[in-house]
């Protein structure tokens, strides 16, 4: 699940255009990402397998101080309830992308406003996995679409046959020059905020007690690798392409389909399918586990009002994917949102996960906190260097 939470339309067009624009050379910062990733994903892993709650949970029960908290919480409760409504856009819109590649484009008007009807599919879809409203089931899914995922991008990273002396080369970091927004949109789309929330809330419903601490994290490790994974397979596709300008993957399939025929393009739409309907159960997912931990709600995902929060994210994806807004638009704006709000939630995870009161023996340790500190300082820097660059791109 954690592996399909990262690896969404976002991440599939942002490596699709650090592989056009770059072709290998920026592996190094997908690399980069994928560890930064592991460290902080870690530390949320932690958090819920010892204390048995979410992190927003956990911040809710440290702040002592009733005005503290309530401007904190209500922090991160905008921010991830408005910024996972802009991911869910971006990930229905993905896997419409998906669908058009291969189907042709299908609407229907509600007044002004012009529905897309695999909009509205991605979303009923999306709603009725969550309404099983079991971690075992979703599991079974996730297991089942990430596997089809990989196989998609990796396949169709193999029907390219790309140079493997030039990909390694892509591992060694090198004047990047213009790259530097690629770059920063790399790691911005690996390491997402909500993951942090999903994760420790996830864990939490599958494990309790620090004996399956090695399990855990050996699950993170190989989650995590398989998404990057997937990450440079889709670049090592983009940079075989020969594509001079691309906006979305679906210019990639279309570029690819000269060369390798009409199945690069088949197994590209069903790549970016599986990965915009994953992460359109995970977004709404974590944004009900941030809302009920923020609100301090009892009751498991089966509750009301826990569906009602997952119900409200899908809703404005579809509506929001509806509105005629470019692709590219859409993955913008999850961008500046990802830009606020990963550094603020980085610094409250690292906080927490130093709380002998919360993880007692399992508190960081000064390694972990070295590297913990440099990705939150490489979080700090590149959110605000996103959202400044985004902005003026607008």
């Amino acid at each position: 699940m954690v592996s399909a939470a990262f690896i969404g339309p976002g991440t599939v067009t942002v490596c699709s255009l650090a592989g056009v624009n770059f072709g290998y050379a920026l592996l190094w910062a997908l690399f980069i990402s994928i560890f930064a990733c592991i460290v902080l994903q870690e530390m949320s892993a932690r958090l819920g397998l010892i204390t048995g709650k979410g992190l927003s949970e956990c911040i809710r029960g440290e702040l002592k101080n009733p005005i503290l908290r309530l401007i904190i919480l209500s922090l991160i409760f905008s921010a991830i309830v408005i910024g996972n409504a802009a991911y869910e856009a971006g990930n229905i819109t993905g896997a419409v992308l998906g669908m058009e590649a291969v189907f042709t484009s299908a609407s229907f008007k509600i007044g002004a406003l012009d529905i897309n009807i695999w909009s509205v599919l991605i979303g009923g879809i999306a709603s009725i996995l969550l309404f099983l409203g079991s971690y075992k089931k979703l599991e079974k899914v996730f297991i089942a679409l990430v596997l089809l995922m990989s196989v998609a991008f990796i396949f169709t990273a193999f029907l390219t046959k790309p140079d493997l002396s030039e990909i390694l080369k892509g591992f060694i970091p090198g004047s990047f020059g213009d790259g530097l927004l690629t770059i920063i949109a790399l790691v911005g789309t690996t390491v997402v905020p909500y993951n942090l929330f999903l994760h420790a809330s996830l864990v939490s419903e599958k494990w309790s007690g620090s004996e399956y601490l090695g399990t855990v994290r050996k699950e993170l490790v190989f989650s995590l690798m398989l998404g990057g994974l997937v990450s440079m397979a889709i670049v090592i596709c983009a940079a075989a392409s020969n594509i001079e300008n691309i906006e979305d993957v679906a210019d990639l399939a279309a570029g690819l389909e000269p060369l390798f025929g009409s199945s690069a393009t088949v197994f590209l739409a069903i790549g970016l399918l599986a990965a915009g309907i994953t992460s359109s159960i995970t977004a709404p997912l974590a944004a009900a586990f941030v809302v009920k931990g923020c609100m301090g709600w009892k009751g498991g995902m089966q509750s009301k009002k826990f569906k009602s929060v997952w119900m409200t994210i899908i809703l404005l994806g579809v509506i929001f994917s509806s509105l005629g807004i470019k692709p590219v638009e859409i993955i913008q704006f999850a961008q500046i949102a990802n830009g606020l709000v990963l550094p603020i939630i980085a610094i409250f995870l690292f906080w927490i996960v130093n709380q002998r009161s919360v993880l007692g023996e399992n508190k960081n340790n000064l390694i972990q906190n070295i590297t913990g500190f440099t990705v939150i300082a490489l979080s700090v820097f590149l959110g605000a260097k996103s959202i400044f660059n985004v902005i003026q791109n607008l």
